[in-house]
């Protein structure tokens, strides 16, 4: 990490509402390979929160223009380039959307590059410095920046974008309906994986997805189309989300806000995704608005996830935005050893399992075992030891 390259004016809270974070040259390469087949002698190219211009490429023969919000960003992304034809803007890139304020002919090829800003303003993560964000269109208005860039690039009537977001932009199926005017008109025709963990300063315990992502303007994309892409992982395995079956199916992950507890009832954390499992808890000792009732028809599930949880230090970071996985099939067979070690640390369910509860220590190493055999199974090359 080149620690002149980081927005260094800023402070933390303005880096975290900005979303200003330095991209490694190794990473804006890859952009540029992927969008170099795409682009012709009339392509402009466009990065509309450049920072301090790291996407821009004074050895390309493109038009090429950087804008950004931060003044003090574009003035030292001028100097930076001072020697190059590199056109920069100070400009709120979500507000008054069009081509016209970059000067940019309705004729043009526009390519759109860069890693926007990706803040869940609504996320509890860093909520204590969290402000309530740029000024914006209605149209492209989204709690998360980064959704929010991405419609503006569809309001821009981009032909290629080739930008790093959050993989959870499309696999999470309430991101990805908030997409539906953008993925309306743009397919993604490339993808690789890499760690947020790479970026300085972010993530710095449970590591996320991020997609660097090539749409063409055309056929569109659906939710299914994600599902059977094949990813690429940057150094390692591909991977297709098709290929496995998940938790969602089995269970109910929310509360159901019109259920009222009983005495006896079990109660489980508000599901969400991989990574808010390994920071949340499982089973909860007593109701609350974040707490699911667990249908007693159900507890096999919720005893699955709970071990789930157990060895979520195997599952990949890439899997992270996705729902707990599982081979049902496989899980059937295996359903004893599940119990038994769930049982082993939740003595309060006991009652619900008679006859394993009281397991010795034989029957738990080979529980564990048995377990341990199953997350290879289900995670094959891509289990981490």
């Amino acid at each position: 990490m080149i620690a002149a390259e980081h927005q260094a004016h800023l402070d933390h809270a303005q880096r975290v509402n900005l979303g200003a974070y330095y991209t490694e040259r190794r990473y804006v390469d890859i952009v540029w390979r992927m969008l170099i087949p795409h682009l012709t002698k009339n392509s402009v190219i466009v990065d509309s929160s450049c920072g301090y211009g790291a996407f821009l490429r004074p050895d390309m023969p493109y038009t090429q223009i950087g804008g950004d919000i931060d003044a003090a960003a574009i003035q030292s992304a001028r100097e930076k380039h001072k020697e190059n034809d590199v056109s920069f803007y100070v400009a709120n890139a979500l507000q008054n959307v069009d081509r016209a304020r970059y000067h940019i002919k309705e004729s043009a090829h526009l390519c759109v590059i860069g890693n926007p800003p990706y803040n869940d303003r609504t996320s509890l993560v860093r909520s204590g410095v969290k402000r309530g964000g740029p000024t914006m269109d209605p149209d492209i208005r989204a709690r998360d920046l980064g959704l929010s860039f991405i419609l503006s690039y569809q309001k821009l009537r981009a032909d290629i974008v080739c930008v790093l977001h959050p993989l959870s932009y499309l696999v999470k199926r309430a991101n990805f309906r908030r997409l539906k005017t953008f993925t309306a008109e743009y397919r993604l025709i490339d993808g690789k994986i890499i760690s947020s963990g790479v970026f300085s300063q972010t993530s710095q315990t449970t590591h996320f997805p991020i997609l660097i992502a090539l749409y063409k303007k055309g056929m569109g994309l659906s939710y299914q189309d994600v599902l059977d892409f094949d990813f690429e992982v940057v150094g390692g395995e591909t991977f297709t989300l098709s290929r496995y079956d998940d938790i969602s199916r089995y269970v109910r992950k929310y509360p159901d806000k019109n259920q009222k507890p009983r005495d006896g009832d079990i109660f489980f954390w508000t599901l969400r995704d991989i990574n808010a499992l390994k920071r949340n808890r499982a089973f909860v000792g007593k109701f609350s608005a974040h707490a699911i009732i667990v249908d007693p028809r159900l507890l096999d599930y919720y005893v699955y996830i709970d071990v789930f949880k157990q060895y979520a230090r195997h599952v990949p970071y890439y899997f992270g935005n996705c729902d707990a996985l599982i081979d049902d099939d496989l899980f059937g067979r295996r359903k004893k050893h599940f119990i038994i070690e769930c049982l082993s640390r939740r003595p309060q369910l006991r009652p619900r399992y008679p006859g394993l509860g009281e397991s010795d220590a034989a029957a738990l190493a080979l529980a564990r075992q048995k377990i341990s055999q199953y997350f290879r199974q289900l995670l094959r090359n891509h289990y981490v030891d």
